[in-house]
């Protein structure tokens, strides 16, 4: 075992020197903890298991939580076995990062990148806020109020005016609050996705919901509002119908509309005024009693009456493309709108042109979120053909704007596009920390170092997104390039890294990024899909309450939106508070447990002769 524990010695040298030009670029700030990471990369080069096995049988420290202080670990134990081999014992001279040091260098730099510690749970909670939080200052203060500790703007959508909108209802929420809220802002990157499909009719499909007898039990709803000054439903999700405000104006709690729908079916609405706002009506509820077909220009009859108007402008119905397991594919660098017919090869386009000169036969290609795949079968510099060989047994929808993942392709392209670049100013003037997407090389990052100079955002957090199989097989080059910046962290972005190295490996993946992390001392963004289900439907699964659970080893969790995201910060608050108290990183921790205790209510003799068949 000393041997053993010399040789691991030597290795962390040995790691310094031939990462030594990596390290002198370095903060100095950060240099303790590069190191520390560099000596946790060296010793990981070899299989530890039979040595741990020793040591723990000897009861010395197995290694497996040596993470963030892995010369401290290793000196400590080297002296232990020397004093079992009868040396003196010394406490041994340490250099680097401390024992005690390394938890609180984690701690402290958390708090310089995500804010000061939320009150009772050290692990923070961001949320991504919905394009409403733009205009509905309401909405960020209840999340504030619940528990988000950081407020995410993401750059892909939306625009300047509404980032701003929400910046100030984040810092109004927690003026009024007494909290801290910070934002940080998601580049968008160079994210691969399906091109537009032509747009189908202007049409929309009223439908009720109905039980097993084919009974109604929940009618379908829409809101009518005026086309001149819409205003939002009641609720989300609910169809909005455009109609002549003077018409509206004119309208009544309790009226009822005729009308004959697109296919000539005679169809009866009841109007609802119980989301009038003030004494001019903003909309009404129509509901449905039974599945109608709507379309511009539809005629509205008022019942009893002469007073009709016509439906103002649908918007025109989401395309998609059916897929099954055999179909090829034609994607194509062509972006126009594809047209969606039967009976032809099915054809969609791809955002990124760069694709098309560095795809190989025999590659495959991931598309929306991995729900279909496929191979290529033939290429060329306008079109890749692939055979779909995974798609659902009726089919899978691929619509516009889904993500296309190439795990193989090594594409010539920078993490930072044009787009990032501009956005930057804004990132700058109303961000506390930016999130960088797809990052794959460190001239990726060191091109945002770079650019954050010249818009004097020295200041500015940066959180790296590991999504891609590149920026993983990258880690130490890609932290050591990032450390040269003072606010630095890291966000597991499980979605795309699942995509990109497949599902049956993102627990291993992600266990791996989380000890490199705690080794450099950066903070983790435990990110996508967290109570996912739950923010879109209110119920959980069993399964994403254990993962949340174990997100408490990070230290923050990312919700994404979702018309229950309210509840979704509640229930991960709760979790996260509970979770604290059993684990810390690896390391479980034991409170005192007040769930079993004696019953000196029950005669344990009479249990026991019970069980023997005897009588009580």
């Amino acid at each position: 075992m000393r041997d053993d524990v010399d040789d691991l010695l030597n290795r962390l040298t040995m790691a310094e020197s031939s990462w030594s030009d990596w390290l002198a670029a370095v903060a100095p700030e950060h240099r303790p903890s590069a190191r520390n990471m560099l000596h946790y990369w060296a010793i990981r080069q070899l299989d530890l298991r039979d040595l741990q096995a020793l040591l723990s049988a000897h009861g010395l420290s197995s290694l497996g939580r040596s993470e963030p202080h892995v010369e401290a670990t290793l000196h400590l134990v080297r002296a232990a076995i020397g004093a079992m081999l009868g040396e003196e014992w010394r406490q041994p001279v340490l250099n680097g990062v401390l024992v005690n040091q390394g938890p609180e260098l984690l701690r402290n730099r958390t708090r310089e990148l995500l804010g000061p510690d939320p009150l009772d749970r050290g692990t923070r909670i961001m949320v991504t806020l919905p394009a409403a939080a733009g205009t509905d200052a309401g909405l960020v203060l209840g999340l504030v109020e619940r528990g988000m500790n950081v407020a995410r703007i993401n750059c892909a959508h939306d625009d300047v005016v509404a980032w701003r909108s929400m910046a100030r209802h984040v810092a109004q929420a927690a003026e009024t609050t007494g909290r801290t809220c910070l934002i940080a802002m998601d580049l968008g990157g160079p994210k691969l996705r399906t091109g537009p499909l032509e747009s189908g009719p202007r049409i929309v499909k009223l439908k009720p919901r109905r039980n097993a007898l084919g009974q109604v039990v929940a009618p379908a709803q829409a809101w009518l509002t005026a086309a001149e000054d819409p205003t939002n439903p009641p609720d989300v999700g609910m169809v909005s119908l455009p109609v002549c405000g003077k018409w509206l104006s004119r309208r009544h709690d309790g009226d009822v509309l005729h009308l004959h729908d697109t296919r000539g079916s005679k169809r009866r609405i009841a109007l609802d005024d119980k989301s009038r706002t003030s004494s001019k009506a903003m909309g009404f509820v129509a509901t449905f009693e039974q599945t109608t077909y709507l379309a511009t220009g539809s005629v509205l009859h008022v019942e009893g009456g002469k007073d009709s108007t016509h439906l103002g402008e649908i918007p025109q119905t989401e395309q998609s493309l059916v897929l099954h397991r055999g179909d090829i594919l034609e994607l194509t660098r062509d972006c126009s709108p594809a047209p969606v017919l039967t009976g032809r090869t099915p054809r969609i386009g791809c955002t990124l042109p760069e694709l098309f000169d560095h795809v190989l036969v025999g590659q495959a290609v991931h598309l929306d979120d991995g729900r279909i795949r496929g191979k290529v079968v033939s290429a060329n510099a306008a079109v890749l053909g692939l055979r779909i060989d995974h798609a659902a047994d009726a089919g899978s929808r691929l619509r516009a704007g889904k993500g296309i993942n190439v795990p193989g392709a090594d594409l010539p392209i920078s993490a930072l596009t044009e787009k990032d670049v501009e956005d930057l100013a804004s990132v700058v003037e109303l961000a506390d920390l930016v999130e960088m997407s797809f990052v794959r090389d460190p001239s990726d990052v060191t091109r945002l170092l770079d650019e954050l100079a010249l818009r004097g955002g020295d200041a500015l957090g940066i959180v790296l997104k590991i999504e891609t199989r590149r920026a993983f097989e990258h880690l130490p080059q890609l932290f050591l390039t990032l450390m040269r910046h003072p606010r630095v962290g890291v966000m597991i972005a499980r979605g795309d890294l699942a995509v990109e190295c497949g599902y049956e490996r993102l627990a291993e993946l992600q266990e791996e990024i989380l000890w490199l992390c705690e080794a450099a001392h950066l903070p983790v963004i435990w990110a996508t899909q967290v109570l996912e289900q739950l923010a879109k439907t209110g119920n959980p699964s069993r399964a994403e309450i254990s993962d949340a659970a174990m997100s408490e080893r990070a230290e923050c969790v990312m919700l994404n939106k979702g018309p229950h995201i309210n509840d979704a910060v509640v229930v991960l608050d709760n979790i996260l508070r509970r979770m604290a108290e059993h684990h810390y990183k690896k390391t479980v921790l034991l409170p005192s447990l007040h769930a079993w205790h004696p019953a000196p209510d029950v005669d344990v003799a009479a249990v026991t002769d019970s069980r023997r068949g005897l009588p009580a």
